[in-house]
């Protein structure tokens, strides 16, 4: 095979990407295949319709030499924009909800752009809604420009000239389905013109997050009365976004966060792909679809971003745990609020013989919850947690070995009442469950407001 020869900048990378079957997955009578947007420069498909938005700006004047660019959006647009601002020499806004993976303001960050971070429990038409307060920014801000991927044809257009003929050319012209999700709607409304020019009959379904109105839109006819709330990232929306067409969705799929977040993880355990959560939805959507098929289809999909941006989160186990997407086997003991056991692996600890500087370290990751000291043969010395840190480190003692600094852990074995767990808790800040002396994991007032959250309220009347 013959590699391809060096370009000139990063911007040179933008589309021509790599389309793979599923060979390992389980798609029915049909072939799925993926088409690997993450491995555009910015690690995500918005590179596209960020390019051809920044020069369409250009070319009518919208956008002058060492002007600034604002755009409300879920992280990856902004990324696709703040690359190419960075090599053309424009300042970048990102107007980001508070929602979103910290990786992608790290990300962000690291490019130069100045991050303004809006709310993600209001709707279109708040001040504080991430295009509200975009738009706001422009009015306010001299020399810039809301770059408004949701009304920009721009976005269509790059998919529509693009996205769309490069699939046609990997498939040979022979495709029966395609799978995307709507965030602003530019995808599936370019690529489905492009599509449906070359083949009328071809089936556009929407993936779409348990909680958009996208999909009910599509499946009922009318726009739900209430908005829900989801975890994936970049797709699902509580209104129409001007460029979507929703008159060329052939069928809406709803998927839930579990069954996104699952699909990803599958993905790469069967296929060896690391994909984002929104991802996920269109691979539990096009997955769901393979599987009602009676005779053989072939549909593509997207890999819409790369999953390094989600690794302490979907991608580990005890966050899962955690937020309630994957349950630990239930005992019917107090070791079943703890998410992160010792005996599943998923319990930070540290050795009674390192140094305090390393339980330091495993606190920060942490966010400060309480981290178990175990001994060479895995029995409990105690626990260190941020105030005895402190305390330590302030007496110059960084380097002392953490079973000296640990304090005895407010311990409960798991068959105790609940009540006492919780009494624990509220002195303490913190429980450490134990297993005939052994650790099991810790308990913090964290871990009971989850599991409030996901108990019937008849449960503590």
């Amino acid at each position: 095979m013959q590699p391809p020869p060096p370009v000139h900048s990063a911007l040179d990378l933008i589309g021509n990407t790599p389309l793979i079957e599923l060979r390992r997955t389980d798609t029915g009578r049909c072939q799925l295949f993926l088409k690997l947007e993450c491995q555009n420069p910015g690690g995500s498909i918005k590179d596209r319709p960020a390019l051809r938005m920044i020069a369409e700006a250009e070319r009518t004047g919208r956008l002058q030499p060492g002007g600034t660019i604002i755009e409300g959006t879920a992280g990856n647009t902004g990324l696709g924009l703040a690359l190419i601002a960075r090599h053309k020499g424009y300042r970048m806004v990102v107007v980001m909800p508070d929602k979103m993976a910290k990786e992608k303001a790290l990300h962000l960050r690291a490019l130069g752009a100045d991050i303004v971070p809006s709310r993600s429990d209001v709707g279109k038409g708040h001040p504080d809604y991430y295009s509200d307060l975009a738009a706001r920014l422009e009015r306010e801000t001299p020399g810039s420009l809301y770059i408004n991927q949701f009304a920009n044809p721009a976005n269509v257009a790059a998919h529509e000239t693009e996205t769309g003929p490069e699939i046609l050319a990997q498939m040979d012209h022979r495709i029966d389905a395609f799978v995307a999700g709507a965030g602003t709607g530019g995808t599936i409304t370019g690529v489905g013109r492009a599509l449906r020019r070359v083949n009328p009959d071809v089936a556009l379904i929407l993936a779409d997050p348990v909680g958009s109105v996208l999909a009910p839109l599509v499946t009922e006819g009318t726009m739900p009365e209430a908005v829900g709330s989801w975890a994936v990232e970049g797709i699902g929306e509580d209104y129409v976004p001007p460029i979507l067409e929703l008159d060329l969705v052939t069928e809406a799929i709803s998927v839930t966060d579990a069954e996104a977040f699952a699909s990803a993880r599958a993905l790469l355990a069967e296929e060896g792909i690391l994909v984002g959560s929104s991802t996920g939805t269109l691979l539990a959507a096009a997955l769901r679809w393979c599987h009602r098929q009676t005779r053989p289809q072939r549909i593509v999909t997207l890999a819409c971003d790369t999953g390094n941006k989600y690794l302490n989160r979907m991608f580990d186990e005890g966050w899962m745990r955690e937020e309630g997407y994957v349950e630990g086997p239930e005992r019917g003991d107090l070791g079943d609020l703890v998410a992160r056991r010792h005996d599943d692996g998923l319990a930070v600890t540290v050795p009674g013989d390192a140094p305090l500087a390393t339980a330091c370290s495993r606190l920060r990751d942490m966010g400060g919850k309480p981290i178990p000291v175990l001994s060479n043969d895995d029995a409990l010395l105690g626990v260190i947690d941020a105030p005895t840190a402190l305390q330590a480190v302030r007496s110059g003692r960084r380097g002392t070995p953490c079973a000296q600094v640990a304090r005895p852990g407010h311990g409960l074995d798991v068959r105790a009442d609940r009540a006492d767990l919780e009494r624990t808790v509220r002195r303490h800040g913190y429980a450490v469950v134990t297993d005939n002396g052994g650790l099991v994991g810790v308990v913090t007032d964290l871990d009971l407001l989850r599991d409030a959250e996901r108990t019937p309220c008849e449960t503590y009347r």
